[in-house]
């Protein structure tokens, strides 16, 4: 512990004892025990009440006295269970006859607090952070808290009832025996006689402990077979919070325990299943598929036992509890294929009631279920409900191995066409469904979204391909309705694209139905509702981006869009008054011209008005959202040309197009000077690829973040090995340091430095971190320190800083004041160039508002590596310390104990 918060941790101590007083945030005493829990975890050999007495007397007096705040309680519980988790804590606590007093239900019944949730909850989790070893375990036992804990889980509290299961499930799994080596078997004997089996006992328990966990053991045991079965109503809230318990228990138990506990609750679970709650289903499959994974297979509870009860879940008589069932066996992994394909016929039912599909065929095991389920799907809610989990199973159905399927994967996709048809309003498509659930199916949004999904997620199938009309047809006929909702809409034009990016082969598609998507995109762009308009551009892009990444013919992919209705139709998106709709349409350009762009085909009339109007949206458009679109197109654009081609660095920049590059300087001054942060990281990203491109095969010059992978540290000692290494390589390199100069000169031009020195001093975090990371790159690569000085030719390329703005920033940074500046005006009048400021020397110009600097010069004087070991550190690292939380207890204290403190003053605190 820090010398400072030693020193202060005793007033803070007093603080917290006058009721806390006022504390500077709610969070405070979490942030007080998180900081004492770390240093505990981090010298297990010490004890903190030994070092620091003052917390044990902090401790005695909240305890006895019981007068503080409730928070302070909770606190101190927690402390008190964090300082005994030591056995040398746990004997200094016992000494002081703290630990009877703080653990004792009755003493804090006697003091009126108990029924507060926090002190529950203090009393809980102060007990669980101190059984860590075998002398805790037996103060819990000797104080007979099982039963109280038991009786906490039930609480009215969710908090205190789930704190008291998980703190049950930490005793027994914790301190749970081991099976000796060899010892594969359960046994028949009571379980004091296969305790003597096991050779292995949990962390920091003795065979001595070992009677203490019999008794928690036991007592649980009774409380299973007691209240897993609910007697009434009002009992089924601790059903579920046993089977809860049952569950973490079974999950994570191991023999011998798992045994155990299998044995106890096996009647009990049989008469639960049996009883049918609907509010259990959930919770009682995932004990019964805990039981199934884990259970053993030697004498002990056989598997079939636990495979009957799997079954008995899967014949429930009600159909929606059935459903339930079914879809969490899948959902968890089927166990086996009996009960998978069982699963599997119950979760289809439902689909194959209402389309009459025929998908399960006759005298299967769902028919005994077709009656009931019938009369279940004519209440609209459970129809709702049974059918959309159906639905959401359908995907992973379709993929299971096909022994386990009733019907061919196509067939699947039939019925839910069918279904989707059925939502229309079009029953006439399934003559052989039940009419009498129709009407509930009708017009659902719910179901509708769902058979989409489903529809969506069987694209992938085996042996549905050739049903790609079919399925574009529906889809074209709901992006065609005219009720459609706008989420409707989006996930039918989300099935399209994913349909067509598994069959990618559009020849077998005809003219009618390839107009027919031609058409409703032509009325849904233009659609009053802007959410539509969003879906319908976003759609075109995303059809445009799969097309091309199939690697389609483009004359193909020219029919499905319309020629060039797609590129028409976004650049009328660009004047939409909705700034969504204008940012996807954007995006979708840019995927809609990059077959244009990876051919490197020269750019149309069309594509240049395109860039006019994004330059013209990136420096007017009041939505942040279109203009980081526009420098993410040109993102898109420049990585999608790079990528094409197979160039040399010493000509890519000469093949790139003019169009581009001409924008790209625009693109960096608009972005780099924009008023959101996104916007000017991005435009960071756009100034990485035209330095990825400018210096790639340059001095170790490597793309992404494995640039520092290859760099020396700077304060790294060079031996002498390396220092011819690196003369040969300044030798072998000399040729190309004229071409380096070029290059440097043209990023200079592009605005390329000007755009990371501006991005340096920005105020928001991540444009800087961004920055400074991309210089750093560009200093290495320009400048490295391996090398004392730059050439001649790279040394002399200059770039200007304005006298305003980042301009001023950067010149203060180099240690130019105002008064530096006109010394320097001054020494430009008599002829003279060199200026030497107190911190570096340059080579200046005045020219005007603007200085001239030297690249190298700067990039050497900026003191990077400093900047960026601030930038990498959370914005609150100063203040978020220990010291800093001590500091703000105290001070809030003693505002709170000033008599002079003004009503409503508000004390100033930086507590983190």
């Amino acid at each position: 512990m820090d010398a400072d918060c030693v020193l202060l941790l005793p007033g803070v101590c007093q603080v917290l004892l006058d009721s806390g007083r006022s504390l500077p945030d709610d969070t405070t005493l979490e942030k007080l025990l998180d900081w004492l829990t770390g240093i505990t975890e981090a010298d297990k050999e010490g004890s903190l009440l030994e070092v620091h007495p003052c917390l044990l007397e902090f401790i005695s007096f909240v305890v006895c006295k019981t007068s503080s705040d409730p928070s302070v309680i909770s606190f101190t519980l927690k402390l008190c269970g964090l300082m005994g988790a030591t056995e040398d804590g746990f004997k200094r606590l016992q000494e002081s006859s703290v630990l009877d007093l703080a653990f004792s239900r009755q003493h804090w019944h006697e003091a009126g607090l108990w029924e507060d949730p926090c002190i529950r909850i203090g009393w809980i989790q102060g007990l669980r952070s101190m059984l860590l070893h075998s002398k805790a375990l037996s103060f819990f036992v000797q104080a007979d808290l099982t039963a109280q804990l038991l009786q906490l889980q039930t609480d009215t509290s969710l908090f205190v009832a789930s704190a008291a299961n998980q703190m049950l499930a930490h005793i027994l799994l914790f301190f749970q025996p081991v099976m000796s080596a060899g010892c594969n078997t359960i046994g028949k004997k009571h379980w004091e006689d296969k305790r003597t089996q096991a050779s292995i006992i949990g962390p920091g328990v003795t065979m001595d402990t070992s009677e203490d966990y019999d008794a928690v053991l036991a007592v649980t045991s009774k409380y299973l077979q007691e209240s897993l079965v609910p007697k009434e109503n009002t009992q089924f809230h601790q059903s579920l919070q046993t089977l809860k318990l049952l569950g973490l228990l079974l999950a994570q138990a191991r023999p011998p325990l798992r045994d155990q506990l299998l044995q106890t609750a096996a009647d009990p679970l049989e008469e639960v299943v049996t009883a049918g709650c609907s509010q259990l289903t959930l919770p009682l499959m995932d004990v019964v598929l805990a039981a199934y994974s884990s259970s053993s297979t030697g004498e002990g509870v056989p598997d079939q036992h636990v495979a009957r009860l799997l079954s008995s879940m899967l014949t429930m008589s009600k159909p929606a509890d059935l459903i339930q069932a079914a879809a969490a066996l899948l959902s968890r992994g089927h166990p086996d294929s009996v009960h998978a394909a069982q699963a599997v016929r119950i979760l289809l039912l439902p689909l194959d009631l209402i389309t009459g599909q025929a998908l399960l065929g006759t005298n299967t095991a769902a028919d005994k279920h077709r009656f009931s389920m019938v009369d279940q799907l004519k209440s609209k809610t459970s129809c709702i409900s049974m059918i959309c989990v159906c639905l959401t199973n359908t995907p992973q159905i379709s993929l299971m191995p096909a022994d386990l399927l009733p019907c061919p994967s196509a067939s699947i996709v039939t019925a839910v066409l069918s279904l989707l048809r059925i939502c229309s309003g079009d029953s006439s498509s399934s003559p052989a469904g039940c009419p009498e659930v129709f009407r509930n199916v009708i017009s659902s949004g719910k179901v509708q979204k769902s058979a989409l999904e489903a529809l969506t997620g069987l694209s992938s199938s085996p042996g549905v391909k050739g049903m790609l009309i079919e399925v574009l047809a529906v889809l074209i006929e709901y992006l065609n309705h005219p009720d459609s909702d706008p989420i409707v809409l989006h996930k039918s034009y989300q099935a399209v694209v994913q349909w067509l990016s598994v069959c990618v082969d559009l020849s077998f598609t005809t003219d009618k139905l390839q107009q027919d998507l031609v058409e409703v995109v032509k009325k849904r762009v233009c659609d009053m509702r802007w959410e539509v308009r969003d879906s319908t551009v976003e759609f075109l892009g995303k059809l445009a981006g799969v097309l091309v990444s199939a690697k389609v013919a483009p004359d193909t992919s020219e029919v499905l869009l319309g020629g060039c209705c797609s590129a028409s139709l976004l650049r009328e998106a660009l004047q939409d008054p909705e700034s969504y709709v204008r940012a996807s349409a954007i995006s979708a350009l840019a995927q809609t011209l990059a077959h244009s762009w990876q051919q490197g085909a020269a750019p149309t009339q069309q594509q240049t008005d395109i860039v006019s109007r994004l330059l013209e949206i990136l420096s007017q458009d009041t939505e942040g959202f279109a203009r980081r679109a526009v420098v993410q197109y040109f993102i898109a654009w420049f990585s999608s040309r790079s990528s094409s081609t197979s160039r040399s660095p010493s000509t890519s920049t000469c093949s790139t197009s003019p169009l581009l590059m001409n924008s790209v300087s625009t693109v960096l001054s608009l972005g780099s000077a924009d008023l959101d942060w996104e916007v000017k990281v991005h435009t960071l990203e756009l100034a990485e690829l035209l330095l990825d491109e400018a210096f790639l095969g340059h001095r170790g010059y490597r793309k992404g973040s494995d640039t520092h992978l290859a760099l020396p540290h700077p304060y790294a000692v060079v031996s002498d090995q390396t220092c011819t290494l690196h003369t040969h390589n300044r030798k072998r390199t000399e040729g190309m340091d004229s071409d380096l100069a070029i290059r440097l000169k043209t990023l200079v031009e592009q605005g390329v430095f000007s755009v990371l020195l501006s991005g340096l001093v920005d105020c928001d975090r991540p444009v800087s971190l961004k920055a400074c990371q991309l210089l750093i790159k560009f200093r290495e690569t320009v400048c490295p320190v391996s090398i004392e000085a730059p050439e001649e030719t790279v040394a002399e390329v200059s770039c200007e800083l304005p006298g305003w703005g980042w301009g001023q920033d950067i010149s203060k940074t180099l240690g130019m004041t105002m008064s530096d500046q006109a010394k320097v005006a001054d020494i430009a009048a008599n002829g003279a160039h060199v200026f030497d400021s107190e911190d570096c020397k340059e080579n200046v110009n005045k020219g005007g508002d603007s200085v001239c600097v030297r690249v190298c010069e700067v990039l050497r004087s900026l003191g990077l590596d400093a900047k960026l070991d601030i930038l990498i550190q959370s914005s609150d690292h100063v203040h978020n310390s220990p010291l800093s939380l001590l500091q703000d207890i105290l001070t809030a204290g003693a505002a709170h104990s000033h008599p002079d403190t003004q009503p409503g003053q508000e004390v100033i605190v930086d507590c983190y």
